[in-house]
């Protein structure tokens, strides 16, 4: 992540992750609705980064770096992962790899974050209906000393 400094409009952390609110967001090249749509995601709960904030607009960047402006309307603040690597991961029943497995998840797979503590390599999450942990360098999401409870 980028080095951190607050924003302009919530005075909150930049950059910081954040989720889609819907189903269908418009992603535009400009901070208002003047601007074309450059693309529009389908995924409610997809983890972004924003990156800049510009009055109600947020410049986000999502896992493969595509970058643009959605009104602030869009996103909201639930904590949400997905999961970056090619292959699929195992959700474990503790935060130890020897812990027994509760589910396999596909790359893809989006999830919601439950707790991460600063420093630990593996976080709590849930996703499709089954709790257990994974390991924060496997998820998009999360910056890698950041801290949720």
């Amino acid at each position: 992540m980028e080095q951190p400094s607050v924003g302009t409009a919530t005075g909150l952390p930049i950059p910081r992750f954040v989720s889609l609110r819907s189903d269908e967001v418009n992603l535009r090249i400009g901070p208002d609705t003047r601007f074309p749509i450059e693309w529009s995601y389908q995924r409610r709960d997809l983890p972004v980064m924003v990156v800049r904030e510009y009055n109600q607009w947020r410049r986000i960047r999502d896992m493969d770096g595509t970058e643009g402006w959605v009104h602030q309307s869009t996103l909201a603040g639930r904590r949400t992962f997905l999961v970056k690597t090619p292959h699929e991961l195992i959700l474990r029943s503790a935060a130890a790899e020897a812990s027994n497995v509760v589910a396999k998840l596909e790359p893809g797979v989006v999830g919601r974050i439950r707790a991460c503590r600063a420093g630990n390599a593996w976080c709590e999450v849930s996703a499709g209906g089954r709790e257990g942990y994974l390991r924060r360098a496997d998820l998009w999401g999360i910056g890698p000393d950041e801290e949720i409870n």
